[in-house]
């Protein structure tokens, strides 16, 4: 019975492309048809998947970052490799910013759109660099979880990290339970991870029969440069650093990564996606211990497409709509906001926050955030497909610099296996799924 059933399994990439198809087909007719009913149960199916996949964030990112900490100390040359990957993150943010800029430079995506400043709205949170420096620090442990700062959360994971680092064998009771709980959050999320196909037909439904494709219009230049800078780093960018400094296979890193890369791309949650991320990394022949740091870490720090190609373009596009000219200095600002500041996006769905930092350090009016509002669903997309996919890619750059790399399991990764068990014990599936 397994093994027939092993043969028609489908893989989990071809689950989510169908459910990817049904929402856009649902959606269409949902808005074509005007049935409110249609729309308001895609609303409800796509709120529900991202619903559990946030009610296991803040527990996951505080386990994950600790026991990803003290797990460095099981790697040799730890502090060496987190050097490499902290500079590989800022390296790789500082190209896709670029493109970013030269996009909109070239395109003037702000040009011919007929928005004007009134059409702007102050948003009801912004971000500044005074408030992202207080706000790393908590003022208490309980907010953060239930107001669910993810920047704050990682803080007060990384100081009991090292605290446990520096307790030694004393602080082996904590760690031991640290991990079955993220075992457990983890197998968990797993299970939500796989309603993806479900959670994608709401998803891409709601927003096309919310949408439609009548709102693209005026941000047609816009949402394209969005979408080009972004595909421009995940299938140029990133097979070049393969191909030059890992000297590894292109398309062998998204055979094995494809599936947290859907994911990230319907779910609009670099963090919601982790656990897979993780799981593909791994595939892909990177070290566990080193795996279980440089994914958790970049999935609240590295945003190639949140913040960097995306605050670049939009702060572009104000500046036209406002009628303002911004020089070499202000370019340069932007470069130094996406490098430095990626870490307020913190992993969560939308970059408004990354967005308002940006728009604060260049002197720009805020206003220009509502502009921006009713289109970012569409932009998160491809956005948080290309931050997952540089959180897979770095831990294998680094690996393979440091000659930690298993070759033969990067060679032999395969996404659409992803839901065999690698481990009888760590990796069972329950037999409903």
């Amino acid at each position: 019975m397994s093994s027939y059933t092993k043969s028609f399994k489908v893989p989990f990439w071809a689950q989510i492309l169908a459910g990817l198809v049904l929402g856009v087909l649902l959606g269409w007719l949902a808005r074509s048809q005007d049935l409110s009913w249609l729309t308001t149960t895609l609303e409800k199916v796509g709120d529900t998947f991202i619903g559990l996949l946030k009610l296991a964030v803040a527990p996951l990112v505080f386990f994950a970052i600790l026991v990803s900490i003290t797990n460095l100390r099981k790697v040799n040359n730890a502090a060496r490799l987190a050097s490499r990957t902290l500079l590989w993150f800022m390296v790789t943010s500082l190209i896709a910013v670029s493109i970013g800029l030269v996009i909109g430079l070239l395109t003037n995506p702000g040009a011919g759109t007929g928005l004007t400043p009134k059409d702007g709205a102050k948003p009801d949170e912004t971000g500044s660099w005074i408030d992202f420096l207080t706000g790393i620090v908590p003022t208490d442990v309980i907010t953060p979880f239930t107001e669910l700062n993810v920047l704050q959360i990682v803080f007060m994971a990384a100081v009991a990290g090292i605290a446990a680092l520096q307790l030694g064998e004393r602080a082996q009771p904590i760690l031991n339970l640290s991990e079955s709980v993220l075992e457990l959050l983890q197998k968990a999320l797993w299970w939500v991870i796989r309603l993806a196909p479900l959670g994608t037909v709401g998803l891409i439904g709601n927003a096309i029969a919310t949408y439609g494709w009548d709102l693209i219009g005026k941000y047609a230049t816009f949402t394209a440069d969005i979408y080009i800078g972004c595909l421009i780093v995940l299938f140029g960018v990133y097979p070049a650093l393969l191909a030059t400094v890992a000297k590894a296979n292109p398309i062998q890193f998204f055979k094995g990564a494809w599936p947290a890369i859907q994911l990230a791309f319907v779910s609009r949650s670099s963090v919601g996606t982790m656990p897979l991320t993780q799981k593909v990394t791994e595939r892909l022949g990177v070290p566990k211990e080193y795996a279980s740091f440089a994914v958790p870490f970049g999935a609240t720090t590295k945003m190639d497409g949140c913040a960097a190609i995306y605050p670049a373009i939009a702060a572009i596009f104000v500046a036209q709509i406002f009628d303002i000219q911004l020089g070499v200095g202000d370019y340069l600002l932007i470069a130094f906001v996406s490098v430095v500041g990626s870490a307020a996006t913190a992993g969560l769905t939308g970059a408004t926050v990354m967005l308002t930092l940006t728009l604060s350090t260049l002197g720009l009016p805020m206003e220009g955030v509502g502009l921006l509002l009713a289109i970012d669903p569409i932009l998160d997309m491809i956005r948080t497909a290309t931050n997952v996919a540089g959180q897979a890619l770095i831990p294998v750059l680094v690996s393979a610099r440091e000659n930690l790399l298993d070759r033969e399991a990067y060679a032999s990764a395969d996404g659409s296996s992803l839901d065999e068990p690698r481990d009888a014990e760590r990796e069972q599936v329950p037999a409903a799924a």
